[in-house]
């Protein structure tokens, strides 16, 4: 009783400086961003081998995109029970517990393909996939102190900092494959370990250092000023529109990791079959996450001073372009692969930035981290259903045409935001 009176003091502390409150504000954002690090390492590494690992267990192209398919269902299960546990006990219990468990399910690979046991890499998959759903709700927590116009600003400070780890992680492939080979384990498992390491350091930031955690302040502020009546009277106002706004936001960011997921899967699998080792394979996927996460402080900027509405539309024309290059592009050509997987990266990154945002905008703390697990699921099973999908397509047409059919997808966001302005006008 004595700590939580001792809680409830400090949570009026920062209700009642402005000052103590942004420098808790940035502290998050720290914490926040370290975790980041070892959380995008963790996620990179994983996703780049993933396909291959199926791949040579069980001899055929057809079900590559199942183990991206199986973490992304993973990662919708947990992304609604890291929402609900963030709700009732804070950030940091969810994502830390997401981060932890997804650990648990890297080492579970490892020991599947040291069996090859097809059975428990795909269910160490679904549990890997925790680890997924708590980098991305990661990027929520920094925003629950964020006003309205630092939001972008604020989603994209803790996105860029995976961006080391990510990078780093896809790069790391070939020295961790080495690593694992000395070690009596499957090469292609090596990166898992990695990612083992990295998801249950990131938990552990989170756990030992997120205090006072910025969902209980949030709230707190928020009950604190719908004291006024007439804050009471605009949230009643907006309530209709922040229903349309979720819808948009959710309809941007699915429609994105589906583009995404699909083409990325099977790019490993497709530069495989024409002649590119692993190491160039680990420099494209390094490349493409890399710009799924490094242009985020530019974009959050972007996001907060020409509209969710404009960003969103430069999501869906530069997810257009990357298809139609991927489709096209030589396949014996690095570079033009290079740059399609950078551009897919960069429409998936305009398009979370932006919609995330959205979301944020039209949700209030007492609801919002429920809101958004709830979200994350159907993001998340958006992007199962494109692994799963894409590896059929590819079996049964071509990698050019997965990639045409995903560009041409992406143009649904530019009707999808314009009828939200005709909406709101």
């Amino acid at each position: 009783m004595f700590a939580k009176a001792q809680e409830l003091d400090s949570i009026e502390s920062y209700i009642d400086s402005p000052e103590k409150l942004k420098k808790l504000y940035r502290r998050v954002l720290f914490i926040v961003s370290l975790s980041q690090i070892f959380g995008g390492a963790g996620l990179a590494a994983g996703v780049t081998v993933g396909a291959l690992l199926a791949q040579q267990m069980l001899g055929t192209d057809a079900f590559a995109g199942v183990p991206v398919a199986l973490l992304t269902l993973g990662s919708a299960g947990a992304a609604f029970i890291i929402g609900k546990l963030s709700q009732r006990f804070g950030r940091r219990t969810g994502l830390s517990t997401g981060f932890i468990v997804g650990g648990i399910g890297a080492i579970g690979v490892v020991i599947a393909a040291m069996v090859n046991s097809i059975i428990l890499l795909f269910a160490s998959l679904l549990i890997y996939g925790a680890g997924t759903a708590a980098n991305l709700q990661a990027r929520y927590a920094g925003t629950d102190l964020a006003n309205k116009k630092q939001r972008g600003t604020a989603i994209s400070t803790t996105m860029v900092m995976t961006t080391f780890g990510a990078v780093a992680g896809p790069n790391l492939v070939e020295v961790m494959g080495e690593f694992a080979s000395l070690i009596g384990v499957p090469s292609l498992a090596g990166p898992f370990i990695l990612s083992a390491a990295a998801f249950i350091l990131a938990g552990l930031v989170l756990f030992i250092m997120l205090r006072p955690d910025p969902l209980f302040i949030a709230n707190k502020i928020a009950a604190y000023n719908q004291e006024d009546e007439h804050v009471n009277k605009t949230d009643s106002f907006d309530k209709s529109i922040n229903r349309r706004g979720i819808m948009v936001g959710a309809t941007v960011m699915v429609l994105t990791q589906i583009v995404m997921v699909a083409i990325m899967t099977m790019t490993p699998v497709h530069m495989k079959h024409h002649g590119h080792d692993l190491a160039e394979v680990g420099i494209v996927i390094g490349f493409h996450i890399g710009a799924m996460y490094l242009p985020s402080l530019i974009t959050g900027v972007l996001v907060d001073k020409a509209g969710r509405t404009s960003m969103s539309i430069a999501a869906g024309i530069i997810l257009l372009f990357a298809g139609l290059l991927a489709a096209f592009a030589p396949s014996d050509s690095m570079i033009l692969l290079v740059i399609a997987l950078t551009l897919l990266g960069l429409g998936w990154n305009f398009g979370l930035i932006s919609g995330t945002a959205q979301i944020v905008d039209s949700t209030e703390p007492s609801i919002r981290a429920k809101t958004q697990g709830t979200l994350d699921v159907f993001i998340a099973l958006a992007g199962a259903s494109g692994g799963a999908l894409s590896g059929m397509v590819v079996a049964n047409t071509s990698y050019a045409t997965l990639s045409l059919s995903g560009g041409l997808l992406s143009l649904v966001l530019i009707p999808v935001v314009i009828w939200s302005r005709k909406a709101k006008a």
